[in-house]
């Protein structure tokens, strides 16, 4: 199915620095690109580094009929790209390989689900990623790789300010007391004992104005919303704006697995007494604290799939972490991959994420699928890269614009556990989708 690339000799060149904003201009509406753009401080290593690759050199979509075949199809993939000889340095994470998304949708066909919602979102998209730049924002130093040993393309200039593009209202697509009634049924599952808890959300939809400028757009986003796993996934068809918070899965190249579930959600205070009174209270808050707990357990489980037996851990419990516009409360689970499994079978073990779903997950899906009222598409499935060593990094595709040559669509959600209050839980909501709906209305301004 895949042809293999020809046989060059691999290289690795330090450039002189340039800023990731001075590279996204590299990144074009014609053709397909990808950025992988940590945001925030430099100085943590979720924030350190950046990855841009100006032009894949292969994809593969697969539609969810085929979803079954996603391991095998992810494998072949790499190895048709791979390189013949080394390329790898020790002291860089990631020197190319393939970069990938799965969708929401895609997650519940591994799980042997099918919604009834239909969906414009490819089920599994990946690139080839055979040149890319290497950014260390803590270091300030550039890399680029390259398989065939090509030189780096040169830069554009700069993208000029945006002035006289339309402002994009996304309306959402149910009113607050119909959503908060959602909550209420989801809470009535949770009485009957259906699940302990799922995570409800819901899409903000805009038509796609004429002439809009997606890289534009994107610049705007990830200054307004800086994130450790920010994103630009571009295709011809499809296109993720993403300012992600949240790693989803880890793999190293000896097997050791991480994952960070987010649950819990405080707004941040400019007022210093008053911000330290809002995280001690999200410390504090049972709801919170049981939601993440939930989550946590449900992530022991996925890993445990393919994990070594006894190898679970977790090293982390409801610690309280600042992100651009919240707090979050953020655990972290560990174990050691089986021999004889790979990444891919981790992804198809855990997608889609736990901290999107519910528990139990299976029924959770089933619930999640009824109540809600249209696909969830790329939000709340997986952005990850796969490096030619086997490493693995992923984010959980939320804080997200998705783009078609229709629609533009931001979606937000939260856990609903029996004591939620739809109420709150409606604003805590609109509370993260607040800064995503912003970008989109000032645009052009």
């Amino acid at each position: 199915m895949f042809l293999s690339a020809p046989s060059s000799v691999p290289r690795i060149t330090e450039l002189p620095w340039q800023p990731p904003e001075r590279l996204f201009p590299l990144c074009r509406d014609e053709d397909s690109s990808v950025f992988l753009d940590s945001g925030g401080p430099a100085e943590q290593e979720r924030h350190r580094w950046s990855f841009l690759c100006p032009r894949p050199a292969g994809h593969v979509i697969l539609p969810l009929a085929e979803m079954h075949l996603f391991p095998r199809h992810l494998r072949e993939f790499l190895a048709a790209h791979a390189p013949k000889g080394a390329l790898s340095s020790p002291n860089l994470p990631f020197t190319g390989g393939v970069i990938g998304l799965l969708s929401y949708e895609a997650g519940m066909a591994c799980e042997g689900l099918t919604s009834r919602h239909e969906t414009d979102c490819p089920a599994f998209t990946a690139l080839a990623c055979r040149d890319l730049f290497i950014i260390d924002r803590l270091e300030q130093k550039l890399w680029w790789a390259s398989i065939d040993g090509l030189p780096p393309p040169e830069l554009p200039a700069a993208l000029p300010p945006a002035h006289g593009y339309p402002t994009i209202t996304a309306m959402p697509e149910q009113s607050a007391s119909a959503w908060q009634a959602a909550v209420r049924t989801v809470q009535d599952y949770i009485a009957a004992g259906d699940i302990f808890q799922a995570n409800l959300t819901m899409r903000w939809v805009a038509s796609r104005p004429a002439g809009l400028n997606l890289p534009r757009l994107y610049k705007q986003l990830r200054t307004a919303c800086p994130a450790p796993f920010g994103a630009w996934f571009h295709t011809p068809d499809f296109t993720l704006l993403s300012a992600s918070v949240e790693r989803f899965l880890s793999l190293d190249h000896q097997g050791r697995i991480e994952t960070r579930p987010i649950k819990g959600t405080c707004p941040i205070s400019t007022d210093l007494q008053q911000n330290d009174a809002l995280k001690d209270a999200l410390r504090r808050d049972e709801k919170e604290l049981a939601e993440n707990l939930m989550i946590t357990d449900l992530m022991r489980h996925d890993i445990g799939r393919v994990c070594q037996l006894g190898s679970v851990d977790v090293p982390q419990l409801f610690a309280v972490e600042r992100f651009a516009h919240v707090h979050h409360l953020v655990s972290s689970i560990t174990g050691q991959l089986q021999a004889g499994y790979d990444a891919a079978d981790l992804l198809a073990a855990t997608i889609p994420p736990g901290s999107v779903t519910g528990a139990p997950k299976y029924r959770a899906l089933e619930i999640i699928d009824e109540v809600e009222t249209s696909a969830r598409g790329a939000y709340c499935g997986t952005l990850f890269r796969l490096g030619w060593d086997g490493a693995l990094d992923s984010a959980v595709i939320i804080r997200s614009i998705s783009a078609t040559a229709d629609h533009l669509k931001v979606g937000a959600g939260g856990g609903i556990t029996y004591p939620s209050h739809p109420e709150r839980e409606y604003e805590e909501m609109c509370l993260k989708a607040a800064p995503l709906l912003n970008v989109l209305h000032t645009h052009g301004r």
